[in-house]
């Protein structure tokens, strides 16, 4: 066994025996880590609030055979204004929801773990941006691999007009590689999708109100596709 120093951002956590806690948090390092904190749940826990959600924390770790223990915490970042507005409460709920879904257990995920702490910071910093989950779902599509074909068709790649989209196709594509399934696009959403998805997520466009439902919804309904599982903070399907 041996004593080891890590950091990470608090995914979520669940009671385990009688006083302590499983802590899951996404290492730059490890992937997804379960740990676990002693005697968390006591009054007078040395630990206090610095292991809740949403929280970027240093931690050292006693390994165990099967979970770590954490032995000291400290707070990199809170991000106590996200906390404290509701609307910010539920994107950064849906950004943690989604990167539990795909980051695995000891599998090294840097660029996740940075997506989501320039996610969370974004949101500390003021107002989400009405397309600021649409754009951090984009992004974390590209980084699993299966970012939706947007510049050109996913059938034939070509340029368009890019009219349909296809969860199971990959995409945007033109009316000749239509297939069952597909379904109609606005005119302009798939341009629209693009600039958000090369955006960076601190300095998204100027958003179009007639727009974001729409993209939020596509862009949801095409996670959750891959996912094979609902996004549970975004409600009922089209973000509502």
């Amino acid at each position: 066994m041996a004593i080891r120093s890590d950091q990470g951002i608090v995914l979520r956590g669940y009671p385990f025996g009688e006083s302590h806690r499983v802590v899951v948090l996404l290492s730059p390092n490890h992937g997804k880590l379960r740990t676990v904190a002693k005697g968390v749940r006591k009054t007078k826990s040395r630990f206090g609030g610095r292991l809740e959600p949403m929280t970027h924390v240093d931690v050292v770790l006693y390994e165990g055979k099967n979970l770590d223990t954490i032995t000291q915490v400290s707070v990199i970042d809170g991000f106590p204004n996200v906390r404290n507005d509701l609307d910010r409460v539920l994107a950064a709920g849906t950004m943690i929801e989604v990167v539990d879904a795909v980051v695995q257990e000891d599998d090294p995920s840097l660029r996740m773990f940075l997506l989501l702490q320039r996610g969370l910071k974004v949101l500390d910093a003021g107002q989400p941006h009405p397309d600021l989950v649409t754009a951090f779902l984009l992004k974390v599509a590209d980084i699993t691999g299966v970012a939706p074909a947007l510049d050109s068709c996913a059938g034939c790649g070509s340029s368009g007009p890019l009219k349909r989209f296809s969860f199971a196709d990959g995409g945007s594509l033109c009316e000749g590689c239509r297939t069952p399934g597909a379904y109609a696009l606005r005119n302009g959403i798939v341009p629209y999708l693009a600039r958000i998805a090369a955006s960076d997520i601190a300095e998204l466009p100027v958003t179009d109100p007639a727009m974001t439902n729409e993209a939020l919804g596509i862009t949801k309904r095409f996670m959750e596709y891959h996912l094979e599982r609902r996004i549970e903070s975004l409600g009922a399907p089209g973000g509502g």
